[in-house]
């Protein structure tokens, strides 16, 4: 039990050694987000989905835009701010591996850089961070901490891959209670 702490404690320490520079520079973050429905796209500022997802306000062009794609705003904002409870060293873990790789590949078919390129590592990266100061995950935090300038969100897309988060909180939480056996074992790919 001792030697799992002390790796658990030197992995959270690794983990914020090589995320702490990137926090100091200023490193980049989503400012704008494409969000599709269908065959439709808006892009929106991270600021306009933050505003929705706090207060439930919408700027006039995401009020319409939501209209036009049949959404409403409260049902929008619920899918932005529903958490996910994780620990962020195990988060870390998960996702660097060949399985990880798979969940981030399913989930980055939902949330993924204009270019399509590094989604995964993209993906990553936002997760860990957004699960970094609380040990929760959300997609507002996910999409605030995007590491490009535009993230594109398919909205048609995302109960999926909120399904897959869902999966990874349920094995990452028996993981706290024991041991690293079965922790992928019920994730649908």
């Amino acid at each position: 039990m001792r030697l799992n702490s002390l790796i658990t404690k030197l992995s959270l320490i690794v983990g914020i050694g090589v995320s702490v520079p990137l926090w100091a520079t200023g490193a980049i973050a989503a400012e704008r987000v494409v969000l599709k429905y269908s065959v439709l796209r808006q892009s929106v500022s991270v600021a306009e989905l933050t505003t929705l997802a706090e207060t439930g306000e919408t700027s006039r062009s995401l009020r319409r835009y939501l209209r036009l794609a049949g959404k409403q705003p409260e049902e929008v904002r619920q899918t932005l701010t529903e958490e996910a409870q994780v620990n962020v060293v195990l988060v870390d873990r998960g996702l660097n591996n060949p399985i990880g790789d798979t969940v981030l590949d399913q989930v980055g078919e939902a949330i993924y850089p204009p270019s399509g390129e590094a989604s995964r590592e993209a993906l990553r990266s936002a997760l860990v961070l957004s699960a970094s100061d609380d040990d929760r995950i959300s997609l507002i935090e996910v999409i605030q901490n995007y590491p490009t300038d535009e993230v594109v969100v398919d909205g048609d897309r995302l109960v999926a891959a909120y399904g897959q988060l869902q999966a990874i909180q349920e094995r990452f939480g028996g993981l706290l209670e024991g041991g690293l056996e079965g922790v992928f074992d019920n994730i649908q790919f």
